[in-house]
């Protein structure tokens, strides 16, 4: 029973309300503050595009007399390309044939940065397919939804690499990722916010592929170790009385050619 002139009950509504009032004003407050940093990241967001649109146009000449060196070292994006950690492992002994054919790589980031870029693969003539040149283009504020496209590969009769006898895995490699092969994921326009290949040739592989050319003791064209390919080549040359092919001999001489510059320099 409430005794006459009892004021608890008054008391703690009144301590509610007052402390319901404290936390609506601190939301507000909280809230107001927000705002602002919201405003200032969209800002900084805008400042970062224009740096990198800025520094996009002193890059490019840069590339391009990269490029111009790159061109005269043979099998070059080949190597960087079974050398990177990640790459390697969606690559068949098929591509990777293939990808000796491979005279060059571009990346184009679409001039507002935010909307996309494209990937370029240049080819020499090859026995797989008719293309010169094959790109993959992302566009990822599009009004509907992000798209990317690719380009039709023309196969030649026979060396589709797409095909499952192709992109079978090489002994002992193991396939970490979703996609097959390099070629399938080439054609795959599933999700192109979440392309992780596209991601390391854009984002690793282009902004410095000498640093996966000059991994030392990794193979070329058998994807084994150090030591099994030791083996095997030995046995080569005894199959062969000593006589062995020299197009990965070159490539490891580049490789330690350009290593050991600093050093004599």
């Amino acid at each position: 029973m409430r005794k006459v002139g009892d004021t608890s009950n008054s008391e703690d509504g009144n301590e509610r309300n007052h402390n319901d009032e404290e936390i609506q004003k601190a939301l507000e407050e909280v809230d107001s503050c927000q705002n602002e940093i919201d405003a200032l990241n969209e800002q900084a967001s805008d400042e970062i595009i224009k740096v990198e649109q800025k520094y996009n146009l002193l890059r490019n000449p840069l590339y391009h007399k990269r490029d111009e060196g790159l061109n005269k070292i043979p099998h070059f994006w080949v190597t960087a390309f079974v050398n990177h950690p990640d790459l390697s492992t969606i690559l068949s002994d098929s591509e990777e044939d293939c990808l000796h054919h491979l005279s060059k790589v571009e990346v184009q980031e679409y001039e507002d940065i935010k909307s996309g870029y494209k990937l370029s693969f240049f080819f020499d003539e090859n026995p797989y397919f008719e293309n010169r040149v094959l790109t993959k283009e992302y566009h990822l504020e599009s009004l509907e939804e992000p798209t990317c496209k690719s380009t039709a590969i023309k196969w030649k009769e026979g060396f589709d690499l797409t095909t499952p006898k192709h992109i079978a895995s090489k002994p002992g490699q193991k396939r970490g990722r979703e996609h097959k092969s390099f070629f399938s994921w080439f054609n795959d326009h599933s999700d192109p916010l979440s392309d992780d290949i596209a991601e390391i040739i854009k984002d690793d592989i282009y902004i410095n592929p000498l640093q996966y050319f000059l991994v030392p003791d990794v193979g070329v064209d058998n994807g084994v170790d150090d030591e099994e390919g030791s083996d095997q080549e030995d046995e080569n040359e005894e199959q062969s009385g000593g006589i062995i092919g020299d197009t990965d001999e070159d490539t490891h001489d580049i490789q330690n050619t350009v290593s050991e510059e600093p050093a004599n320099a």
